[in-house]
């Protein structure tokens, strides 16, 4: 009979090496990224062991959890030692860290600048791999009434119907608007699409009185504010 392979699960690493008991004796901080996705699938493979697998991971995300994040099944279980199974708990693990900071930027009810409407909206958009048109509805104080996901789209743009964006406006009794959509490619340049929407909602809020305060572009790490650039 052919021999068992040897087990690369957690219980049978060195106390050293435990990122379980390292979490309990001196507290999350305290462990790696890699460490911390070790926890989640709990073994490697035959000749590497869940942190060294973990690392490997990561490294192939340049070491970045967002990066990590944007990684679906399929690109997960071609490392060797992650089954469909261990993908699904690592997606599901960074999508809750995802939407708890989500959370933790709904504390910003008021747009006093386009930062503000970065801060909301990045969580949200900011590492997607497709595009994702947004509208914050505002009241006579900028605060923010709701906020609503028009459309979804590709790799390259996404359809913008005025009359839903209007229609909305009109039910809430919203007075201002910040547009806001995401450039999976990261760059911040507006293209002609983007210009033209922001045209066309412009003159169609301008007909019912609804002032359109901001344009702004969100990538991973920064944005593009049409208003701050003069160009709304």
């Amino acid at each position: 009979m052919p021999q068992k392979e040897p087990s690369f699960s957690i219980k049978h690493w060195s106390d050293d090496d435990k990122p379980r008991e390292k979490l309990v004796q001196n507290g999350k901080s305290a462990l790696s990224d890699a460490e911390l996705i070790a926890i989640l699938i709990g073994s490697g493979s035959r000749n590497e062991s869940a942190v060294a697998l973990s690392k490997r991971i990561l490294v192939s995300a340049d070491n970045n959890l967002n990066e990590l994040g944007k990684l679906s099944i399929k690109q997960l279980t071609q490392f060797h030692g992650i089954g469909e199974a261990k993908a699904v708990t690592i997606i599901a693990a960074l999508e809750i860290g995802r939407r708890r900071r989500d959370g933790e930027v709904l504390k910003i009810t008021k747009i006093n600048s386009s930062r503000d409407a970065f801060e909301l909206l990045q969580p949200r958009m900011g590492d997607l791999g497709h595009e994702e048109f947004w509208i914050l509805y505002l009241n006579n104080g900028n605060k923010v009434l709701t906020s609503a996901l028009l459309s979804r789209g590709g790799l390259t743009g996404t359809l913008v119907d005025v009359r839903i964006v209007m229609r909305k406006a009109l039910e809430l009794g919203a007075v201002a608007l910040v547009l806001a959509h995401n450039h999976p490619s990261g760059t911040l340049k507006p293209s002609k699409g983007d210009r033209d929407v922001t045209a066309k909602l412009k003159r169609a809020a301008l007909a019912l009185d609804i002032t359109i305060l901001d344009h702004i572009i969100v990538t991973e790490k920064d944005y593009f504010s049409f208003a701050d650039e003069g160009v709304l």
